[in-house]
């Protein structure tokens, strides 16, 4: 009986092919809507989680200036609280921390024969590549000799490498920044863009003296970065280093520090949590989609019973009983149901990747979502055709034959 009334389902779906595609609409909107905002939610929480994890593992950034009671940051290119003493005195006062790597950019144009290119230079210490998760293509990074002899030597990203070079080898060649002459001495890996869209590759490193003293003329630095052995010690490290540099600068117990300690950990959390809500959120508005497809299924199976009276009066005097005309009812709903289920994650699923290659947007289909949408359908089919069902069961045989 079950199976007899899945094909009695499918015999009036294709009768009926324009009605029941017109009736699945909603489904497969509501469904496909569902996958493919689930996709590219998931697609930018992963994105800012890589972008983030990019920058460097259990990093901590101290930077000057302070953040005020409303929220509002006080302008750091104008502070000078952070110096390199400064950074010297975390990494030896400090425990769990891994490496300390302290920097200081500005941004040159950088000229190379007849080629120039403008873009950020940052003065850094050789931590600075571990700290922040770089790698070279070929060359050296900046030494510890290279920042005591103040050396005009450069590490160019790949970005930089291909807009003034070409094809040409990087490694030994001569550029200027600011109208000195700098020796390139590496080339980093790529890293591709940021979360923000910043290309990543579109930097120079010089060593941080050379930086301070030649090219920006300072003496304070502008971040002091900080990699934390382990992730658990993030938020203790973080209060260590507010104690020990309010102490440094002699603030006093009532007066706000004079920097800032940005735990990227905690901002990337709050960025995924922040993803995940909004994917919820615009997940929950396109299900809505699914309760209007779940009123046409209601519709077009009530119309269905109307049609087919006398077909139930027939079918009670021969002996089906309440239970059968239920069954049968019920089945074609969530027929309709799992249809346009399945449909709508065709959809979704091609959607997702049509939004990924033509929008440029990272997308991620996940199993779950499939699921849940496919289980959503489902129970609509079987929610909205309880009614119907029911009317057509309840039918009395001899009203049931009489009907015109």
């Amino acid at each position: 009986m079950f199976w007899e009334s899945v094909i009695i389902a499918f015999e009036g779906l294709k009768a009926n092919k324009l009605r029941s595609i017109l009736t699945m609409l909603g489904i497969i909107i509501g469904v496909a809507a569902v996958v493919a905002i689930v996709s590219l939610g998931n697609g930018v929480k992963n994105q800012i989680e890589d972008s983030i994890a990019g920058l460097g593992s259990n990093l901590l950034i101290v930077t000057p200036g302070s953040v005020s009671p409303t929220g509002v940051r006080v302008v750091a290119g104008s502070i000078t609280s952070l110096t390199y003493k400064d950074s010297q005195a975390v990494a030896r006062e400090i425990e769990g921390i891994s490496y300390v790597a302290p920097s200081a950019s500005g941004s040159f144009q950088i000229v190379y024969g007849n080629q120039n290119w403008t873009t950020t230079v940052e003065g850094v210490t050789p931590e600075y590549m571990f700290v922040r998760n770089y790698s070279l293509s070929e060359g050296v990074f900046i030494s510890n000799q290279d920042n005591i002899t103040r050396a005009k030597v450069a590490v160019i990203g790949q970005t930089i490498a291909e807009n003034l070079f070409g094809d040409v080898d990087p490694v030994g060649k001569t550029i200027r920044i600011k109208n000195s002459p700098f020796r390139v001495v590496g080339v980093l890996s790529e890293k591709g863009q940021s979360g923000g869209g910043q290309d990543q590759d579109d930097i120079i490193f010089v060593p941080l003296f050379t930086a301070q003293e030649r090219m920006l003329g300072i003496t304070h630095i502008r971040r002091i970065n900080i990699q934390v052995t382990d992730a658990n010690k993030m938020t203790q490290v973080q209060n260590d280093i507010g104690t020990l540099l309010r102490s440094r600068h002699k603030i006093k117990s009532d007066m706000p520090d004079d920097f800032t300690v940005r735990n990227l950990s905690a901002v990337m959390e709050t960025a995924a949590n922040t993803t995940s809500a909004l994917t919820l959120l615009l997940g929950v508005i396109a299900s809505i989609s699914l309760l209007v497809g779940g009123i046409g299924i209601m519709n077009i199976m009530l119309v269905s019973v109307t049609e087919r009276t006398r077909e139930i009066g027939t079918r009670k005097a021969l002996g089906a009983t309440y239970n059968n005309i239920l069954l049968q009812f019920l089945i074609e709903s969530i027929v309709i149901g799992i249809t346009g289920g399945v449909m709508g994650v065709i959809v979704g699923i091609f959607g997702s990747y049509g939004i990924s290659y033509f929008a440029g947007w990272n997308t991620v289909v996940s199993i779950p979502s499939v699921v849940i949408a496919m289980s959503f359908s489902v129970a609509i089919g079987l929610i909205f055709g309880i009614y119907p069902a029911r009317k057509a069961a309840l039918l009395q045989p001899t009203e049931a034959l009489r009907y015109e």
